[in-house]
């Protein structure tokens, strides 16, 4: 049975006597004065499919102090798990059993098994905690959007279908191992790799006359795929079958899709919308975002206020690539949601501003809604005189500040855990830790 805390610390686990040694124990002290959080963990981590013998494995304590220094400490599950290894700060932070080393396997799959719902939760409790701690300044709000980006390569069609066909093709090559049915198909692993290689390199002329190949190859592969689920399914059922059907059906899906993207853009020379495109196989989630003439990110928006202090007050990820000024009322009932009360005063860039978003933040109480640009709205209409709006708007740059040491020194400028609950996990993970390190700062100055 898994145990919610670790019993007893090692006595040759020590933190360092340094400034980062130090502040890794304030986080941890407070993680010991929030023991609510591990009662939230620990739905997800304790199952009834463990067994009450054998060995207990990491604690719930233990998986999420690991969590964090990930995020804290920027490192892989690898270097994680080598730092854990060694007595010292590391050791100490997350409290390992005096026998515990785990593996980076281990480290990923307990971590993983925490979802983005749980970690939302985490975050809300956590900052209701230092806004009733007199730390978190609610009466005056800045907001702003960034992308965080997925783990994915810049997409290219002719990679998308190889993908599609390297996927597919691989899992009726294993099909044995998978379902105990060996199935005997053709493999195109090879010349879909060459084709889509030679696409790369080619100019327009030849690119045309590649694809004119390349697409009858990845229907060939579609209808392979239905061929094999036909057999597996003819062969009676079990647990690993429908497994590696769902797969199979899944990749199918996103093959078929891929494939009518690239005949449209491709042969009909349709601009195809970006809510209709497929950026990754592996990552069918992520979402195509221009900011203004910026470059094209592939992620996800991220609509977040900060205040006075830096801390992250409310967070939203955001479905597709909807306006900023569609954001800011969301994000208001978010922080209303939390705090149980709404800012006096917000103030977010010039993409924001609308006279509608100036009715509807009066409305759930604001008295200043503030926009960097006017955008036509009179300063009357947003309550506050010119003296008022220039000390607001130095104010509001302090959120670019924030914006740059999550991304750089959490890791949220891409996401690298894999799927969409592993996206949304992965950004409150980094937004959770952000916020601890900023209030350990605080306690230690």
């Amino acid at each position: 049975m898994r145990e919610t805390h670790t019993v007893q610390a090692s006595i040759f686990d020590f933190y360092a006597n340094s400034d980062r040694g130090a502040h890794l124990e304030q986080v941890s002290k407070i993680i010991d004065q929030h023991p609510e959080l591990l009662d939230l963990v620990a739905k997800d981590l304790i199952t009834d499919d463990i067994a009450d013998t054998g060995r207990k494995g990491l604690s719930i304590e233990s998986v999420f102090r690991c969590m964090l220094l990930k995020q804290m400490e920027q490192v892989s599950y690898e270097k994680l798990s080598f730092n854990l290894a060694e007595p010292g700060s590391y050791r100490a932070f997350v409290r390992l059993d005096k026998n515990c080393f785990p593996s980076k396997s281990a480290l990923s799959t307990n971590i993983r098994k925490i979802k983005p719902e749980t970690l939302e939760q985490v975050f809300e409790v956590l900052s209701v905690s230092i806004f009733n701690n007199g730390h978190l300044d609610a009466k005056v709000m800045r907001m702003d959007t960034t992308v965080v980006e997925s783990n994915i390569l810049e997409p290219l069609d002719s990679q998308l279908l190889n993908d599609g066909v390297r996927v597919i093709s691989r899992l009726i090559a294993k099909s044995k191992e998978a379902t105990g049915i060996k199935l005997r198909l053709k493999d195109y692993r090879s010349e879909s790799r060459s084709l889509s290689a030679s696409i790369f390199y080619a100019k327009k002329p030849k690119k045309d006359q590649l694809y004119e190949r390349l697409i009858p190859l990845a229907l060939k592969v579609v209808k392979q795929c239905g061929k094999a689920v036909c057999q597996v399914n003819a062969r009676g059922t079990r647990e690993s079958k429908t497994q590696w059907i769902e797969k199979m059906l899944h990749y199918q899906n996103l093959l078929k899709h891929v494939i009518d993207q690239t005949q449209r853009r491709v042969f009909n020379e349709e601009n195809v919308p970006a809510t209709e495109k497929i950026v990754s196989i592996f990552e069918p989630h992520t979402d195509i975002i221009v900011k203004g003439e910026r470059k094209t990110h592939y992620g996800h928006k991220i609509n977040l206020s900060t205040e006075k202090n830096g801390f992250i007050t409310a967070l939203n990820i955001e479905k597709e690539n909807p306006k900023d000024s569609d954001c800011y009322t969301t994000l208001l009932d978010k922080f209303k949601k939390v705090y149980k009360c709404v800012p006096k005063t917000t103030i977010s860039d010039g993409c924001f501003a609308s006279e509608e978003n100036v009715r509807n933040g009066k409305r759930l109480g604001v008295e200043q809604n503030v926009f960097h640009k006017k955008n036509g709205i009179r300063l009357s209409d947003m309550g506050i005189k010119e003296k008022t709006l220039k000390k607001l708007k130095d104010f509001r740059a302090g959120i670019e500040a924030n914006i740059s040491e999550l991304k750089r020194a959490f890791g949220l400028r891409i996401a690298t855990w894999k799927g969409e609950s592993g996206f949304k996990s992965f950004v409150w993970a980094s937004a959770i830790s952000y916020n601890l390190n900023r209030w350990a700062n605080l306690q230690l100055e």
